[in-house]
C-alpha cells in the first residue's frame, strides 16, 4: 500500500517534468503574426517610372561608365557593398556591387527597418536578397541581349539604383540557438512594402514595383 501511495505521489512530477520539457521545445522562436497590411496595390503604390527615376539618378548620381574597368576609377565616388545582417547580395551576373553614399545608406535602412517589422509583427527574421546594383553600359548591353525590359538609360548605371527580390528572401535560422519557422514570401513581401511604402513617402526613394522581374527598383533620392 505504501509503495502504491509513494508511486501515486511521482505522477505529478512526473507529469510537470514531461510539461517542462515541452514548454523548453515550445520557447523556439515561432512566428505569431499580427497587424500586416502591406499597400492595396503594389502597381498603384510603387508606379514611379525610369524617366521619373532618372531624372535625380543623373542629378546626384555617377556619370555613366563604359566597363568594370572604368567602374574601378569611380571607388572613391562609391561605396563597395557586401553580405551583412540587413542584407544579401545575390549573384550578380549583370551588375557590381557599388552604390553612391545615399543609396548604400538606404540599402541598410530598408533592410534594418524590414526586421524591426517583422520583430514588431511576430514574424521570423529574414534578410533582403539584392539582385541588381551598379551597371555599366557594357552590362546594359549584355542585358539588354535577353531581357526586352532592360532600359537602355537604366538608373542602374548611375550607382543610385538597386534591386530587391519580392520573390525570394533569406531566412534566419536559428534565434537565441533555436530553429526558427519559415515565413511564406508573400507575407515577408507585404511587411516589405510597407517599409518601402514609408520610406518612399517622407521623400527617401523612388520605387518602381516590377512584376516581370520579381523586385522592387528603388533609386535614392539622397546623394
Amino acid at each position: 500500500m505504501k509503495d502504491t501511495l509513494a508511486a501515486l505521489k511521482l505522477i505529478p512530477l512526473c507529469f510537470l517534468l514531461l510539461a517542462l520539457g515541452s514548454c523548453g521545445e515550445k520557447s523556439m522562436k515561432m512566428n505569431d503574426p499580427h497587424n500586416i497590411k502591406g499597400v492595396i496595390s503594389y502597381n498603384r503604390e510603387f508606379n514611379d517610372l525610369n524617366d521619373t527615376q532618372l531624372k535625380v539618378a543623373q542629378a546626384i548620381g555617377i556619370p555613366i561608365i563604359a566597363d568594370r574597368e572604368a567602374a574601378e576609377k569611380m571607388k572613391k565616388q562609391l561605396k563597395e557593398i557586401a553580405d551583412c545582417e540587413n542584407y544579401v547580395i545575390d549573384s550578380l551576373t549583370h551588375s557590381i556591387p557599388f552604390l553612391i553614399p545615399g543609396a548604400a545608406k538606404l540599402l541598410d535602412t530598408i533592410g534594418s527597418n524590414f526586421n524591426d517589422s517583422l520583430e514588431a509583427k511576430g514574424l521570423n527574421p529574414n534578410r533582403i536578397i539584392v539582385t541588381s546594383v551598379l551597371r555599366t553600359q557594357h552590362d546594359v548591353k549584355r542585358l539588354r541581349r535577353t531581357n526586352g525590359n532592360a532600359s537602355e538609360n537604366s538608373t542602374h548605371m548611375h550607382g543610385t539604383t538597386f534591386d530587391i527580390s519580392w520573390k525570394r528572401f533569406l531566412k534566419t535560422d536559428k534565434v537565441n540557438g533555436h530553429p526558427t519557422e519559415a515565413v511564406s514570401a508573400d507575407t515577408l513581401k507585404m511587411v516589405l512594402s510597407e517599409v518601402l511604402r514609408d520610406l518612399k513617402k517622407s521623400g527617401e526613394c523612388y520605387v518602381k514595383h516590377e512584376r516581370n522581374q520579381g523586385c522592387f527598383h528603388i533609386t535614392t533620392r539622397k546623394s
